[in-house]
């Protein structure tokens, strides 16, 4: 199980991800699901995976090193797409790829090939884009509407990000309320744990403003974890009673 997110907001991109992998409650592994691929001033792009990882890493090696594609016959790899939307096309195609050649051998072992990413970034001459890419290698695209996805342990960070960000939320904001949800999925959920990779990119630098990690002595998020739950349970204390039952006024 993982929990990954993405917000696209008017300041740029913010893009967060759990590391741990497990195949029982004793055989739990760290694993990085939040990739960069960066040259500043001309691209910065970032994918988190989610699903079987010996799947997400032949598909991300495909899009690193590069494959043919079988229209043009060129080598294409990530590094090389002019734009967003091809490089989400890319993905797609590479997913296909590994689906094509390893599927036999997943059936055969009873195991559902199944692979979600998330893809964010921005390439010089292109907008800032985020997409959210399905097994099939199909994929959807961020709106100012909906300014997030989501992919793996979705549900129970999923609250905060409907009630706290919107497309006008600045960066800052938008990577603590992802750090909420992550919080909230890490304890709902102990397939989802430290350590957390996060990243953010304003729109139109090219660049990567924040690239780091989050282990159990980072004391921000420790801070924030505190700070949170105290503010819940304020919060619902200064709610009144329900005017229910003995309650009830008459």
């Amino acid at each position: 199980m993982t929990y990954c997110c993405g917000v696209l907001v008017r300041d740029g991109l913010v893009m967060i991800a759990d590391t741990r992998t497990n195949a029982g409650i004793d055989n739990i592994s760290t694993f990085r699901k939040l990739h960069m691929f960066n040259e500043p001033d001309h691209h910065v792009m970032m994918i988190a995976s989610a699903g079987n990882l010996s799947a997400t890493q032949s598909i991300l090696h495909l899009v690193s090193e590069g494959f043919e594609n079988p229209e043009t016959k060129e080598k294409e790899r990530i590094a090389g797409c002019k734009s967003m939307f091809d490089a989400a096309q890319l993905i797609g195609r590479a997913i296909r790829r590994v689906q094509t050649i390893e599927g036999d051998a997943y059936q055969q072992g009873s195991v559902k090939f199944e692979v979600s990413f998330l893809f964010g970034g921005q390439i010089a001459g292109d907008r800032m884009r985020l997409f959210m890419i399905y097994a099939a290698g199909n994929f959807i695209e961020c709106s100012q509407d909906a300014p997030f996805f989501q992919i793996g342990e979705y549900k129970y960070g999923k609250p905060v990000l409907d009630r706290a960000v919107n497309f006008e939320t600045n960066l800052d904001d938008a990577l603590k309320v992802a750090l909420v949800s992550m919080d909230s999925t890490m304890r709902s959920n102990l397939g989802v744990g430290l350590p957390i990779d996060m990243a953010t990119s304003r729109r139109d630098s090219l660049r990567l403003e924040v690239d780091e990690r989050i282990d159990h002595t980072e004391p921000y998020f420790h801070d924030l974890r505190d700070r949170w739950s105290t503010a819940l349970k304020l919060a619902y204390a200064g709610i009144p009673a329900p005017p229910y039952g003995k309650n009830r006024k008459r």
